[in-house]
């Protein structure tokens, strides 16, 4: 494989997607691969950037994976579709791009014991959801990625929606569930319920007066996390507001990266 087809935005399905409406991009969940060019094989993260389960923020794709290159691991962008595709067609999407850069590991000289997930806002939401509802893959499927398990290996969730409870943001819960939700499904993805033993580790991050996305989302998260033994970081940083990706612009919070970086080497991804 050359260098311009390992970093060539793909769809997820190549045949089509499940429940697509049309064939335009916005129906076609697609990968767009970072890889590396020293030798392997290397850990990988899925980036899901955030948008309210809208549209997917720019900042929070490319130049994160980006950063994620200089860190030594792997990395890929995920469009998943957002509304008015709801749920479950995102959560089958970032399934989905687990299990294909886990059966196509040796194409990017992946490690498939070391993929990870990371995202944003709703993305966070959405990581968190493949973190906590995963599968061990089909070994009947015909198609060789559905055999791949779809549980990831760590999740990095910054400033992310996890409850559609008391300090849920409104507009990532319409948007995935609908404008007048199924208050069976709205409990079922509340995240903080989904925890159990078999949570991979997570790396979290939010400010303290986040104005759209309550940093007691996080908060109820690693408590659950903790109840249940599954090791996790959390950093609350003071102040700044919600969506600031690699925060540039606010050094204090910036500083995410470094310890980030820092615990994705005590888990062995580095």
């Amino acid at each position: 494989m050359t260098r311009d087809e390992r970093t060539q935005t793909f769809p997820l399905w190549p045949t089509g997607a499940p429940g697509a409406r049309g064939t335009a991009p916005e129906d076609t969940p697609r990968l767009t691969p970072f890889p590396l060019d020293t030798p392997g094989p290397h850990a990988a993260v899925i980036v899901c950037p955030g948008g309210g389960y809208a549209m997917r923020a720019p900042h929070e794709g490319a130049p994160i994976a980006q950063w994620l290159n200089s860190l030594g691991v792997a990395a890929f962008v995920l469009d998943y579709r957002v509304a008015p595709y709801r749920h479950p067609v995102p959560h089958g999407d970032a399934q989905r791009a687990i299990r294909t850069v886990r059966a196509r590991a040796d194409e990017w000289s992946i490690d498939p014991a070391r993929i990870g997930i990371l995202g944003f806002s709703a993305g966070g939401h959405l990581c968190v959801s493949a973190a906590t509802i995963f599968d061990e893959g089909d070994p009947l499927a015909a198609d060789p990625v559905e055999r791949a398990s779809s549980r990831p290996d760590a999740f990095i969730a910054c400033y992310p929606v996890i409850t559609f409870g008391e300090h849920r943001h409104d507009g990532s819960m319409r948007n995935l569930l609908g404008p007048e939700p199924d208050p069976e499904l709205r409990e079922r993805l509340t995240l903080e319920n989904r925890v159990t033993p078999d949570t991979p580790p997570g790396f979290l991050w939010h400010t303290a007066d986040d104005a759209a996305v309550p940093v007691e989302n996080a908060l109820l998260l690693v408590g659950a996390m903790r109840r249940c033994g599954v090791p996790f970081a959390l950093h609350v940083f003071a102040h700044g507001p919600h969506g600031l990706g690699l925060a540039p612009q606010h050094p204090d919070v910036a500083q995410w990266t470094n310890l980030c970086a820092g615990w994705l080497k005590g888990i062995g991804f580095r």
